[in-house]
């Protein structure tokens, strides 16, 4: 590979004048996706990095995206963020931005964005965890930041522009399918439902139990941070009373998997004594995957949602009129060995 090679000499292989090469480069919305994709193509081949301070004063930007975490967002902490990032961030290198993850206690996350609006150290930001009760949306509209929500927030869909994965109707069909296996005692293992995700999974829960004439237990619901630990306890539990769930349907493949060593500890077989349906955030390391996956799931990349998340992003920041905009993703239902007849 070349080194070295500046702008006019870019240009001059893409036969593009500079201007629509920068424009390209720093992802102007006027240039063509065509265009944008023979720019970025070539500036990898040829080694082409341009000068970031350059850009900066050229652009007016700060060419950096903020994450800004509280500490008490359990979720954010663990792989499922990471993931997160991961789609995000190769989406920002690319376009030539770089990343700024912040962590801060709760009560100064305010002051956190107040701090990147000022000092202008971020373009924009990204909202993650999105609460039932949210205020976030409102504060970066008054600094005038642009943001994308990870997720969405109830009553601010039509103002906002966010990415979400449709919770509800992912729960809803994976409930449906236990009960069209025959099961009536289903548990339901959900994340922390003051989350505007793990409510609507609730929601889509109780809305496919209800189309059938039934209701919850309350006795086989529960609701915490997404951890092995916290599904093996649950489902121990829950497989000790009196009356035992015969399928549970778990948020969280980490979740799903201390479930099934209950159900294993308990002296049982997975898909045969008890069937799980978990949600599958596909994660590169915890891959469900084979002929014939270990575990029924609703599956829905957190990664790709992090890659379009970052557009979304990218695009507001290069055209601020642009306005708000959304993507709903359904989620995938994938049969496997988890589950059977009640």
């Amino acid at each position: 590979m070349s080194t070295g090679v500046n702008l006019k000499e870019l240009s001059q292989r893409l036969n593009l004048s500079q201007t629509t090469v920068s424009r390209a480069l720093n992802g102007y919305p006027e240039v063509s996706e065509e265009t944008r994709r023979r720019v970025t193509e070539m500036a990898a081949k040829l080694g082409y990095a341009p000068n970031s301070q350059a850009r900066r004063l050229a652009t007016g930007r700060a060419m950096a995206i903020g994450h800004v975490i509280p500490r008490s967002i359990h979720e954010m902490m663990n792989p499922i963020f990471l993931e997160f990032i991961a789609g995000a961030g190769e989406t920002y290198s690319r376009h030539g931005y770089d990343m700024m993850i912040s962590v801060v206690e709760d009560a100064h996350e305010d002051d956190a964005y107040r701090q990147i609006a000022a000092r202008k150290k971020a373009d924009g930001v990204i909202i993650h965890g999105p609460g039932r009760e949210e205020h976030r949306h409102t504060l970066l509209k008054r600094l005038g930041l642009p943001f994308v929500v990870h997720g969405r927030i109830p009553g601010a869909e039509k103002e906002t522009s966010w990415i979400d994965m449709n919770n509800r109707r992912a729960f809803e069909r994976a409930t449906n399918l236990l009960l069209d296996l025959g099961h009536r005692r289903i548990a339901l293992l959900n994340g922390l439902e003051h989350m505007d995700f793990a409510y609507r999974r609730r929601k889509g829960f109780e809305d496919a139990l209800a189309a059938r004439g039934l209701a919850p237990d309350p006795g086989l619901m529960r609701c915490s941070d997404m951890t092995e630990p916290y599904g093996c306890d649950s489902a121990m539990e829950m497989l000790k009373s009196d009356a035992p769930p015969t399928a549970f349907l778990v948020s969280s493949m980490i979740s799903a998997i201390g479930v099934a060593r209950a159900v294993g500890q308990s002296g049982l077989v997975v898909g045969k004594d008890v069937s799980i349906v978990t949600h599958d955030d596909a994660l590169s390391f915890l891959p469900n995957s084979g002929e014939v996956p270990i575990f029924t799931c609703t599956r829905s990349s957190v990664r790709y949602a992090g890659t379009k998340a970052a557009e979304l992003l990218l695009g507001l920041i290069a055209d601020p009129l642009s306005g708000p905009t959304s993507l709903h993703l359904d989620a995938e239902l994938i049969i496997g060995q988890s589950t059977g007849p009640a």
